[in-house]
């Protein structure tokens, strides 16, 4: 693939649906609010009005997502058959002075603030956190000084009782806050390739990780994604025969494996590695690294467009996903992106119905 210049890129951004997601959930496409289905993820909605417009005009669109529930900026394709594909590498946006934004998206790479990766995007270097600001305002209780007594007068007939009613009840203790959700592995290696120093899952892996991203990432952004794709194969193949086919970092080349794969278009491979990274975490006893994963998967799964292709696809991640938020862990405590899946699979069998009557 020729390197792609800046003023392509500029102009192929320019040209391109501009589509807004706020931290709060709304969306909109070309300034047109989206509205999601009751039980439908706000990323699932605008996916599929862009697939309305694809269809409507009938040929592929260009969009550019600025999500900054995310803080990135991702460039996709969709063709009227749903197929949806990344064409460039996210940009992170520039966050507000004084502002945090929640990396809660799965279009991208969350933002960084201080140099320092947040929330866990980068896979290995930083622990999965969420931070959650509370203000507690309960309000203060003033203080009655008494005035001073009257000078002795004769005593009043005594009035009718006053009932005051039951005493307040003491307030509920607070809740402990929930576990925080990691986020999907694809936007922790769009993170690590931003990052501008990337550590390693751990010690004895560090070269073989640093080098790989290095060279992949060198070649993402000279749009060379098939020579990334080939160079994180080669670095899966060489990492395995030093350090062992389950070592961490092994497993952590093989998400960077996954990832360029739904960057090069292919998101039935980018799904299949990722399941199988979901289920080798998860016996390994890492449900937070296996449910990221999942996650990945998802996002690879939304992009086949072949109703017939991601149901059988679908059946494999809801049946991954559905045993992972079995126990504990933040897949049990994220229920809402599970239910997402059964909805799209209900779309999914009505569309292969429709195909084949």
């Amino acid at each position: 693939m020729s390197r792609l210049s800046f003023e392509k890129r500029r102009g192929d951004l320019e040209r391109s649906v501009q589509v807004r997601v706020s931290v709060t959930g709304a969306a909109s496409v070309a300034g047109t609010p989206v509205l999601p289905a009751p039980d439908e993820d706000i990323h699932d909605a605008v996916l599929s009005h862009l697939q309305h417009l694809a269809t409507t005009r009938g040929t592929a669109i260009r969009a550019t997502i600025h999500d900054d529930a995310a803080g990135c900026l991702v460039p996709l394709e969709i063709s009227p058959d749903g197929t949806t594909r990344v064409t460039g590498t996210p940009t992170r946006l520039p966050a507000a002075p004084g502002t945090v934004q929640p990396p809660r998206g799965v279009f991208g790479p969350p933002p960084v603030m201080g140099g320092t990766p947040t929330a866990g995007r980068i896979a290995g270097t930083t622990k999965h956190r969420t931070i959650n600001y509370k203000k507690n305002k309960p309000g203060s209780v003033p203080e009655f000084v008494p005035a001073p007594s009257p000078a002795p007068s004769p005593a009043p007939e005594p009035g009718p009782e006053l009932v005051l009613g039951p005493e307040p009840t003491p307030e509920a203790a607070p809740q402990p806050d929930p576990e925080p959700i990691p986020p999907s592995r694809f936007d922790a290696i769009a993170e690590e390739m931003l990052a501008e120093a990337p550590a390693a899952e751990t010690p004895d892996g560090a070269e073989a990780w640093t080098t790989a991203l290095g060279r992949v990432g060198d070649a993402v952004r000279d749009g060379e994604v098939e020579r990334a794709a080939e160079l994180a194969s080669r670095a899966v193949a060489d990492a395995s025969g030093v350090l062992g086919p389950r070592h961490p970092e092994v497993l952590h080349l093989r998400e960077l494996c996954a990832y360029i794969a739904y960057l090069t278009g292919d998101p039935a491979r980018a799904f299949d590695l990722s399941l199988d990274l979901a289920r080798k975490r998860a016996e390994s006893g890492d449900p937070a690294a296996a449910y990221g994963n999942v996650r990945s998967a998802a996002t690879a799964w939304r992009a086949v467009g072949d109703a017939e292709q991601a149901l059988r696809m679908g059946r494999d991640l809801i049946e991954v996903w559905t045993a992972l938020a079995a126990k504990p862990g933040p897949a049990a405590a994220d229920p809402r992106p599970l239910e997402s899946a059964h909805t799209r699979m209900t779309r999914l069998t009505a569309r292969a119905a429709a195909a084949d009557a």
